[in-house]
Order: structure tokens, then sequence, then C-alpha cells
């Protein structure tokens, strides 16, 4: 690989050839810099590309030959011999030079249709019937009247055959990060996954008159996980909070950490949790016995989803209760460093 031209510092260079991203410059519209990662990603040799117009050395990969061609930051998937499959993203730089830097996905795009396929086969061997069940209970009650008891078992067939339909992709998700399914690890700032967690959110707080406060430190430690599957932890603790809270309440969202750890609380005042049931919230399926509960919409599969995905960031969920009064949930999780003061 001796035609590889690298950047300038030791320390880039070292990063420009050893990391397992391809990277690829050009500047003019001509090749300037490839690495070895980005060669071996396309199946060329540095010396048949370097020098030579994007358009040229890149003819056979339209996608590519896009991404410099463009301005700005862009990303779009990049077909890659041997059936492999890129994100390619793409900046400007300073110079106005173009970089492109290349990621494989294969074996998560992989992971992911296998996933979606399972979720389809789940939606047509249970969701169909499921949706059955319910429709006939419904046509019970068209054909003719109910007493007290029998209307109450209709009830009950109606709720637990909403259950299901609802906790079936919650399900597959639980069952593949159980499986132990790769996570996508990069640096996160977790003030940022509660804001689009919050974001999600407000309509459903706005629609029970709920206020949602939100304080985070700063600057916060930086966390390594999957931004995806984190803030659906933190989504599925706000929408708990909101649901279990009386109307005209407030939840209340607080992010801290040190340099050990982070944490993040959602406390809510709303029905709370007896103190039998409170070691049983994060078990699969369980619902409360109480009445109240049971009325409102749920599987009992979020807060076992959402422990499991801290634990596998290495962290865990506590909970603290009181029933009649509200419950605070708090994740936590190793940190990674500080962020700087700039951030």
């Amino acid at each position: 690989m001796t035609d590889t031209i690298a950047p300038h510092s030791s320390q880039n260079e070292f990063i420009f050839l050893s990391t397992s991203d391809g990277i690829i410059t050009a500047s003019e519209g001509i090749v300037e810099k490839i690495n070895p990662a980005g060669a071996g990603m396309l199946g060329i040799m540095p010396e048949d590309v370097i020098g030579k117009p994007v358009k040229k050395a890149f003819e056979a990969n339209p996608a590519l030959v896009s991404l410099f061609t463009r301005t700005g930051e862009h990303s779009l998937d990049i077909r890659l011999p041997r059936r492999r499959l890129a994100v390619g993203i793409a900046n400007t730089l300073a110079d106005e030079s173009r970089i492109v830097i290349l990621h494989d996905v294969t074996e998560r795009r992989d992971l992911e249709s296998r996933r979606e396929a399972l979720i389809r086969a789940l939606n047509h061997d249970l969701r169909n019937p499921i949706t059955g069940i319910s429709g006939f209970a419904d046509l019970v009650v068209k054909f003719g009247d109910l007493n007290e008891q029998q209307a109450k078992f209709i009830t009950r067939i109606k709720q637990t055959a909403i259950k299901i339909h609802d906790v079936i992709n919650t399900l597959v998700d639980l069952a593949w990060i159980e499986a132990g399914m790769p996570l996508m690890y990069q640096p996160i700032q977790l003030r940022d996954i509660i804001n689009k967690a919050v974001k999600r959110l407000v309509g459903i707080a706005q629609e029970r008159k709920i206020i949602i406060v939100s304080s985070v430190q700063n600057p916060m430690p930086i966390i390594m996980g999957d931004a995806e599957r984190l803030e659906q932890v933190v989504y599925n603790l706000l929408h708990n909070a909101i649901l279990y809270s009386h109307t005209e309440q407030t939840v209340a969202i607080h992010a801290w950490g040190n340099q050990d750890k982070v944490y993040c609380s959602v406390a809510d005042r709303g029905i709370g949790i007896s103190d039998d049931e409170i070691d049983m919230v994060f078990d699969r399926m369980f619902r409360s016995r109480s009445e109240v509960v049971r009325n409102i919409p749920g599987g009992g599969l979020g807060l076992t989803l959402a422990r499991t995905i801290v634990r596998r960031h290495g962290g865990d969920i506590t909970v603290t209760s009181h029933f009649g009064e509200g419950s605070t949930f708090t994740l936590i999780i190793p940190t990674v460093a500080s962020e700087s003061k700039s951030a």
C-alpha cells in the first residue's frame, strides 16, 4: 500500500491507515487519497484511482460518484463487491476538498432484514388471529343481551387481545436484545437522547394535561452505547410516567453524572406501585392487580425491554415508589469520558 497518500500528521496517518472504515478524499474532482480499508472495500488498488477524475475512477459506482459531486453533508448506500454494502457519508472540508467515509453495514443490514422478516411473520401468524378474536368478541355483544358477568368476560377478552396485539413488536425487540444481537456502540450525549424522547411524547402529555419538566446537568459525561436503543429506554420510562400519572400533574426527568456513571431519573406523582409488587415490575408481561392500572393500555414488556437494553450497556434501572403517591425510575450507565466545557 505504498501508493496510498496519508494525512500529514502522524496521528492522522495512523488513523487513516488503521481504521476499518474506508476514507477517500478528492479535490476539484480529482481523487487525492484512499486508505487501505477503502481500497479493500471497493476491490481496487490505490494507484488505479489516485490522481484520476472521480467520475472516471469510480465510474462503475454511481452512488459513490454522486457523494463526491454533491455539496454539503450527504449519506448514501454504496454497493460493494462480493454483495456487500456500505453507508457512505460525505462532507466538504475547509479547503473545499471532498471526503467520503465508507462504513460496512452488511451484517447489520442482514440482521435488520431478518428482524423485519420475523415481525412480518408474527404479524401474519399472530396479529391476524388476534384481530379475529377481538372481532368475534364484538359480534357476541351484537347478537344478544349479556348479563353482567358475561359482559365482563367479553371485555377481558378484548383487552387481552389488544394487549397481545400491541406487544408483538416489543416482544421481537426483547428476544433480539436478549439473544445478544449486536448494538451500535458510539459516543453518546444523553442530553440529546432525552430531548428526542421528550419531543416524541409532547403530544400525548398535552392530551393528558401532563407537564414534562426536564433538567440536565451541563456539562454531562459521555457514554458509549446504541443511541436508538437508549432513546427507546428513555421513551418507555417517560411514556409510562405519563400514562400512570393523574391529569394535570408533572412528570420530571433529570439527568446528571460524575466521572464513573451517568444517571437519568423519571419521576411522576401518579398511581404508584404497591410494596408487594415493586419487585415484579420488570418481569415480562407483569401487570398490577390494581383495577386502575389494568384499565390503562399496556402489554407489560416496556420495563422488561428497558432494563434489558440498559444491562447490555453495563448499567441497570432501579425503582422507588409509594402506592398512590408516584414512582421514580432511575437508569444508571457507566461513563466513558467527561464532555468538554465547550460542547
